[in-house]
């Protein structure tokens, strides 16, 4: 950030050592920082290394002259539009004004000095100075502000927005929870609705997942939830959903079931995938479990027109699954109907 209480700086080139006295003797009277130069050369590099308030250049000096180091200077952005008041020994033209004008001068000075004019336009341009670093370092203090105000309004919306989805989602797996998997199955519904299509509900349980628990403890059921999660989400395609409805269940709405025999392949394939083993990575082993799982079928409309029927129809499927153990799943019969 750019500090208001900076010295100013004024350059002062000239190749007579006296005239650099004379000079250094009367600027002393301001607070500032005086750099000195005894060739255009050397008036460019102090440019570089230096923000000046002003530019105090002789007309006349070795190897560079005041004019040619002024027009060096206004080639480049950095220091286009430093003030320069040239100081000839002779009486300026009209010409060599305009040539000097041209090349960014403000203003004249003949030697010999006129202290009270000298002291004078040098006040103007320090003041010009100050005002405009005051400027800066409002607008400097402004942007930092409002980069500040800006940072604070993006950590608030993803704060927002972190409420937002851990209201929505389990926070074990990630997975859409209860809520958010009510609030899919209804744009489901109305979809259908719209278009006479069908969708089919899965509802799915996690058989011997208890005996992992037992044997390997809640970090083990843990795991393997997350496990099974990430296989369900994986099989998903384009418009499904997977959501944890419970401690080890879970419920998959498949967009894309026109009928019974299109939802059994998908439910087939879920089994399969889920009953490969899974290797658990605890805190000090890694252990491999395998399970299995209970599905339960429902379409809509076919076995429910809202979420409460539907959501039923395939809970009673999936328990007369597990209560079979030679079937893998079972789908909604018409008596499910609620």
């Amino acid at each position: 950030m750019i500090e208001s209480t900076l010295r100013p700086k004024v350059l002062v080139a000239d190749d007579n050592e006296h005239n650099l006295i004379a000079m250094r003797r009367l600027l002393g009277r301001f607070e500032i920082d005086i750099v000195e130069a005894r060739t255009g050369s050397e008036a460019l590099s102090a440019t570089l290394d230096h923000d000046f308030a002003l530019l105090l250049l002789d007309v006349h000096m070795p190897e560079m002259d005041g004019f040619e180091a002024a027009k060096l200077l206004a080639q480049e952005e950095a220091t286009r539009y430093l003030p320069i008041i040239f100081v000839t020994a002779t009486h300026a033209d009209d010409l060599n004004r305009l040539r000097g004008y041209g090349f960014g001068a403000v203003d004249y000075i003949t030697k010999p000095v006129n202290e009270s004019i000298l002291l004078s336009k040098v006040q103007v341009f320090l003041e010009l100075y100050r005002h405009r670093n005051a400027l800066r370092v409002a607008a400097e203090t402004l942007r930092e502000r409002n980069r500040m105000l800006e940072a604070e309004i993006a950590e608030r919306r993803r704060a927002e927005e972190l409420v937002r989805h851990q209201a929505i989602h389990d926070s074990l797996t990630g997975l859409p929870n209860r809520l958010l998997f009510e609030d899919r199955i209804e744009v489901a519904i109305e979809r259908c609705r719209r278009d006479s299509s069908r969708f089919a509900l899965i509802y799915i349980d996690i058989d011997h997942f208890k005996p992992v628990n037992d044997r390997y403890g809640h970090l083990a059921g843990d795991v393997l939830l997350v496990g099974v999660a990430q296989r369900l989400r994986q099989a998903m395609r384009t418009g499904d959903t997977v959501a944890r409805v419970g401690g080890d269940e879970f419920v998959v709405i498949l967009e894309r079931a026109p009928d019974i025999e299109a939802a059994s392949r998908r439910v087939e394939s879920l089994a399969m995938t889920l009953a490969a083993p899974y290797a658990l990575v605890l805190r000090e082993e890694t252990v491999e479990v395998k399970i299995s799982a209970s599905f339960g079928v429902a379409l809509y409309p076919d076995h429910g027109d809202d979420y409460d029927s539907l959501l039923h129809a395939a809970d009673d499927a999936m328990y007369r699954a597990k209560r079979d153990p030679a079937r893998r799943y079972a789908v909604a019969e018409a008596d499910d109907d609620r």
